[in-house]
């Protein structure tokens, strides 16, 4: 699921294209970034019924196998045991998954080739081989194979990764919170009775998150006058060309967490964005970033401008 640093990003590459459009649209804008959030959980879900799709592609094989003109006896008596997998029929069962089907409107019939590939390399498999001889089928032997789909072959299977960066324009900084996702559903699905099972949810709070992520995108873009400003007195001696805009996003993004979120404490917020410019801006970022925010901070607190409260007062 999400967590703050990933909605933290998603703010930071939403702020990032608002800043290098020609249309200024914080409304528009905001609402981008929310179907940005919200389609970490669709790629969650066309996961899922990848997975699901493949284990009802047995009963394709065993259509196929029995067309041969020339028949094994496993050709004419198939192990259907992987269409029956207790964890995929529960999946299947499932309301919130029912009902997240219907609403992405997912259908993998624009590609069918992609299941036919998965289950081929698994029926190449022993692991597979060792889940058919087996004939009893525990729930967690069922997720079992499952997690074997879904690391060592979708997952490692080319072809299917493009497929996904297509549909999904952020997967290459979205794909490990949705590996995490799935990891989180075949743990959580414990029980027979699929009206009890739970899907993964986008965040651990999304009502308190939601408001996080769109409060701070609203406000950083509403006072990026203000912030640079702040951010332009304690850069005099610095050509303002030679500021990355990623830097000054960072810090601006930093500077309306230190004076909008009283909840959030201060080196928190800090150490956020000193961790965000490793991975999104320049080597030297991180040690520019720290100078300048330090200083920010400084004058803030002489003007006892940041006001913190609860969680916020401690000092982490």
């Amino acid at each position: 699921m999400l967590n703050r640093r990933h909605l933290r990003i998603k703010a930071l590459q939403n702020i990032f294209a608002w800043h290098m459009a020609d249309k200024k649209d914080i409304k528009g804008d905001l609402k981008t970034l929310m179907q940005s959030i919200d389609s970490v959980y669709e790629m969650y879900i066309w996961m899922l019924s990848l997975m699901v799709e493949v284990t009802e592609f047995t009963a394709n094989d065993a259509a196929e196998r029995a067309n041969k003109y020339i028949k094994t006896a496993e050709d004419i008596n198939p192990n259907m045991k992987l269409l029956h997998n207790k964890f995929s029929v529960l999946l299947q069962q499932n309301p919130e998954y029912i009902s997240a089907i219907k609403k992405y409107k997912v259908d993998w019939g624009f590609d069918p080739e992609i299941r036919k590939t998965v289950f081929n390399s698994l029926k190449a498999s022993k692991e597979y081989a060792e889940y058919l001889a087996d004939p009893n089928e525990t729930l967690e032997s069922s997720k079992d194979i499952i997690k074997y789909i879904f690391r060592k072959i979708i997952l490692k299977n080319q072809a299917i990764i493009q497929v996904f960066e297509e549909k999904f324009i952020n997967w290459q900084v979205d794909h490990e919170v949705m590996k995490g996702m799935v990891a989180k559903t075949l743990k959580n699905f414990v029980y027979d009775d699929p009206f009890k099972n739970k899907l993964t949810e986008i965040s651990a709070d999304w009502v308190e998150d939601s408001k996080f992520v769109q409060d701070l995108f609203v406000h950083t873009l509403q006072n990026n006058a203000k912030y640079q400003d702040m951010i332009a007195d304690r850069t005099k001696n610095w050509e303002s060309e030679r500021i990355a805009l990623m830097d000054t996003i960072l810090m601006k993004m930093a500077i309306c967490e230190l004076l909008n979120f009283p909840s959030i404490p201060v080196k928190v917020t800090i150490n956020e964005y000193l961790e965000l410019s490793k991975d999104y801006s320049t080597p030297k970022s991180n040690s520019f970033i720290n100078g300048i925010l330090d200083k920010i901070l400084g004058d803030l607190k002489k003007s006892n401008t940041i006001k913190k409260i609860g969680r916020g007062l401690i000092e982490e």
